[in-house]
């Protein structure tokens, strides 16, 4: 927090602004603002304490694209080339499509494999089946690998699957060490498909003050102090734009969306329901929000989000002093 007599590094009228605008939505459970490397407001509207682990739903993809950045860089996977077939030589035995061996890390991250997809209406299917792995593998193809964006989660539980084999190591056990421990927080068991293999883009559990952390960690090219716990380079690698999403419209990355805040990049993590992380680097401000994760989809729930970011907090921090 900024010293007593320092200049705010929010101006006050518009930060009133976005808390009052916050508690008008019912869903949202809370909403914690950074700037300068130090959280300056939070508030929680409803649900648990702001340390208390949430269900943070989607947000869990750009959690294992950032592991998959950092099994690169220990050379426990290729790289984003690398194709997915060895990992998977058994159940690809029941494929009679080449081009499924081929689809690559990169293509899983981008969500441009082109395998069945396994959210939305067919999300309740997949995770019902006996195993979720061999159920995206030996589906046919939606489209050509390399080609359009299908968001589905089943391509990030196939990266799970490959984590666990490239690290000797669970899913879980790989990010309590590459990634809980260095950002200092608390990083508790998920759900696991029935081979137990830890969910590979749902269903992970952060507190509000935890996602604010990492996304500190993105907005300072992966540093924690002096430790570069995800390169550098991945982190541009993941805010760089390959594919867009037909859904939102938005540009999408190596697990994260990519748009802009009037005139300000924005990179952001986006978990079903109202679970954001928003990191806007030009301003140093990282923004959370949870929601109650349950229900249907609420898309004025979602826009009420977007509202308060880009027409209070965003001008909070444009009026207040650079560096305050």
């Amino acid at each position: 927090m900024r010293a007593t007599g320092a200049p705010p590094a929010l101006e006050p009228q518009h930060l009133e602004q976005a808390f009052a605008r916050a508690a008008t939505l019912p869903r949202l459970q809370a909403l914690v603002i950074a700037r300068y490397g130090a959280i300056q407001a939070e508030r929680r509207f409803h649900g648990p304490s702001l340390d208390a682990p949430v269900n943070v739903k989607s947000i869990s993809k750009s959690i294992i694209s950032a592991l998959v950045g950092i099994a690169i860089e220990q050379d426990k996977l290729a790289g984003v080339e690398q194709p997915i077939g060895p990992f998977f030589a058994h159940t690809l035995k029941r494929q009679t499509d080449p081009r499924v061996s081929g689809i690559t890390i990169g293509q899983l991250l981008s969500m441009q494999s082109g395998l069945v997809r396994t959210s939305g209406p067919a999300y309740g299917t997949w995770v019902a089946s006996r195993n979720w792995v061999d159920y995206v593998l030996t589906a046919p193809l939606m489209s050509e690998p390399g080609g359009p964006m299908v968001y589905s989660t089943g391509n990030s539980h196939l990266l799970s699957a490959i984590l666990t084999q490239a690290t000797r190591r669970s899913t879980f056990d790989y990010a309590r060490t590459q990634l809980a421990k260095p950002l200092g927080i608390t990083l508790r068991a998920w759900t696991r498909d029935p081979q137990g293999i830890y969910f590979g883009g749902n269903q992970m559990r952060l507190s509000a003050h935890a996602l604010v952390r990492f996304g500190e960690l993105y907005r300072n090219h992966g540093r924690v102090g002096d430790r570069q716990v995800i390169p550098e380079a991945w982190v541009e690698a993941s805010w760089t734009p390959r594919t867009r999403s037909i859904f939102s419209g938005q540009l999408y990355g190596y697990g994260w969306f990519i748009a802009r805040a009037g005139e300000h990049p924005m990179y952001y993590a986006w978990g079903y329901g109202g679970q954001f992380i928003f990191v806007i680097p030009d301003l140093e401000l990282t923004v959370v929000a949870t929601s109650a994760p349950n229900g249907p989809r609420d898309w004025e729930h979602l826009g009420g989000i977007y509202g308060l970011l880009l027409e209070d907090i965003v001008p909070a921090a444009e009026a207040a002093p650079p560096g305050a």
